[in-house]
């Protein structure tokens, strides 16, 4: 199982930051080369299923998830279904009263550990990268 965990202070409020983290169809404008799709339900609670591809042009994969945990303005967790990866995910909102909130990405991941070796250390600068762009967008709604 690999783990991965980061986190990006934003200043907005938790709900805020809740709605962009939640706006599967905007998540492309902050996380690199990824489009996102609702693929059953509204994607909006348990069992709402999503498709988030990840790639340039037109290369790469389809990680399919389903949303296993819906808890507004704090907490969505998805299972990881697809046939490259697997494991689960966890995004939660921490609210920080005036100071704003703070978004928390954490995934536990079956990947295959030669592919994993490779990826990583781009994964984790794009995941960097794509948090900051998320508190920027996230601050624009507020």
């Amino acid at each position: 199982m690999i783990r991965v965990a980061e986190r990006v202070d934003i200043q907005a409020p938790a709900e805020v930051t809740w709605a962009a983290m939640t706006d599967w169809a905007r998540q492309g404008t902050w996380m690199l080369g990824t489009t996102v799709r609702v693929t059953g339900g509204d994607g909006r609670g348990v069992g709402s299923t999503l498709a988030a591809f990840t790639g340039v042009i037109g290369i790469g994969f389809t990680d399919h998830m389903e949303i296993t945990e819906w808890r507004p303005p704090a907490r969505c967790a998805v299972r990881h279904t697809g046939w490259l990866v697997r494991g689960t995910g966890v995004f939660e909102v921490e609210d920080r009263g005036a100071a704003g909130s703070t978004f928390v990405w954490r995934e536990d991941l079956r990947v295959p550990r030669p592919l994993w070796a490779l990826v990583s250390p781009v994964f984790r600068a794009g995941l960097r990268l794509s948090l900051r762009r998320f508190a920027a967008f996230a601050e624009a709604r507020a």
